[in-house]
């Protein structure tokens, strides 16, 4: 698996946009540590460009014979290697140099179960969702249960006219009609056998403010209560309000999120922060007569609770944890002095062998990018500075989607690797 070629423009017109790209993309597999023949595309597109999706995607297929398979969607913005767009017409395309037996592009009209009935067992998957698909997080669970990891990654489209969505197989293999491969609702995305080595991490970006509690009284969205004491009195103790006055805490509830961990599940991670599989919701109003929190969330019994705020030092921090984490697990055991110097040098300048990266995607939320940052790109910078100058593409979602579940204000990063 070499490097897998990439490209990224802004255009208001979408063929100009689109083949500012495909010249990029044949400049990099004119290099020998890029991919020459790729036979995976995988594209996203802001919603500036939603209504020339299948243009895009037939323009595309067209000037590339050699891909045959396509998968991606919209975003309110997008990213790729250490650039963000936003609210301007814009694309990105990466092409993954996977062997076609170890892949399978699914859709609604194309669903994984068939891949399955034909032989090929999926290890994960990149999903890519309509946020306003009925019993969604039944259908993300049933599709995670279908893996033998029982894990997925990806995202819900986001978009302020069509939330299209890019899911193409080769149409000889499958007799597919050539011209299809854009569609609105349900899910889409690419399965992956488990030859395709590839690590993903979830930052949360949250701080908690207060301890840890276990819920012990709950009516539909409705905390009660927490270690069996009233809910509310929880939070403004945690928010240090006096209790008797709860109406003067509006503001800093507006701030206040709820991190949730299923019944039995650590919260936290041992180092501090959110753990991984936990999740951050909002909450949505107070009852001071039950001395409830109402959230946004299905809470159950026994889940584990810490109320919690994002700022931006600790969206940073985390994000560079997550980052840090995965070039950590690709570093060599045992490296030279020389190596590196090597390493330091050029890790911003140009890919190194020792990091066994070839491409990655980086979803993250809507809520996030340059201003949750501080300035333009400074998400995907911070990525750069610690995986290095590494193909990725990606997209800001209306909601993203790690282990068999949705989140909400997270970043999602997935890395492929060579080995």
């Amino acid at each position: 698996m070499k490097l897998f070629p990439y490209g990224h423009a802004t255009h208001p017109h979408w063929q100009m946009a689109a083949d500012m790209v495909l010249a990029q993309l044949r400049a990099c597999m004119k290099q020998d540590m890029y991919a020459a023949r790729p036979g995976l595309g995988l594209i996203y597109v802001t919603d500036h460009l939603a209504r020339y999706a299948q243009e895009l995607l037939d323009h595309l297929a067209e000037e590339l014979p050699g891909v045959k398979h396509w998968s991606g969607t919209v975003g309110v913005g997008i990213s790729s290697q250490n650039v963000e767009y936003f609210d301007e017409p814009a694309l990105a395309v990466m092409l993954c140099d996977i062997d076609e037996q170890h892949y399978r592009v699914f859709s609604g009209a194309s669903p994984l179960g068939q891949a399955r009935i034909r032989g090929f067992v999926a290890h994960t998957a990149l999903v890519h969702a309509d946020g306003y698909t009925p019993e969604l997080n039944e259908l993300i669970e049933e599709l995670a249960d279908s893996t033998q990891s029982g894990f997925v990654f990806g995202g819900l489209s986001s978009s302020r006219t069509d939330n299209v969505q890019f899911a193409r197989a080769d149409a000889a293999a499958s007799g597919s009609n050539r011209a299809a491969g854009v569609y609105q609702g349900g899910l889409s995305g690419v399965a992956f056998s488990d030859a395709v080595s590839m690590h993903t991490r979830v930052t949360q970006g949250c701080t908690p403010i207060g301890q840890v509690r276990e819920i012990t009284e709950v009516q539909e969205h409705v905390i009660m209560s927490l270690d069996d004491a009233p809910a509310l009195y929880a939070l403004m103790q945690d928010l240090h309000v006096p209790i008797d006055n709860p109406r003067s805490s509006v503001e800093k509830v507006r701030e206040t999120l709820v991190g949730l961990s299923l019944p039995g599940q650590a919260l936290l991670r041992p180092t501090g922060g959110l753990d991984d599989a936990s999740v951050v919701r909002h909450i949505i109003g107070l009852d001071p007569i039950r001395h409830g929190i109402a959230v946004a969330h299905h809470p159950q019994n026994g889940m584990r609770v810490a109320f919690c705020k994002r700022d931006v030092a600790s969206a940073k921090a985390d994000l560079l944890r997550i980052a840090t984490e995965i070039r950590d697990s690709l570093e060599p055991e045992e490296q030279s002095a020389e190596e590196a110097a090597m390493l330091a040098d050029h890790l911003l300048s140009q890919p190194h062998p020792g990091r066994r990266i070839a491409g990655a995607i980086y979803i993250s939320c809507t809520g996030r990018g340059g201003p949750h940052f501080g300035a333009p790109h400074a998400e995907l910078q911070i990525i750069r500075r610690a995986l290095g100058d590494v193909p990725l593409v990606g997209f800001f979602a209306a909601g993203e989607i790690a282990n068999r579940q949705v989140y909400g204000y997270t970043g999602v990063l997935t890395v492929f690797t060579t080995a």
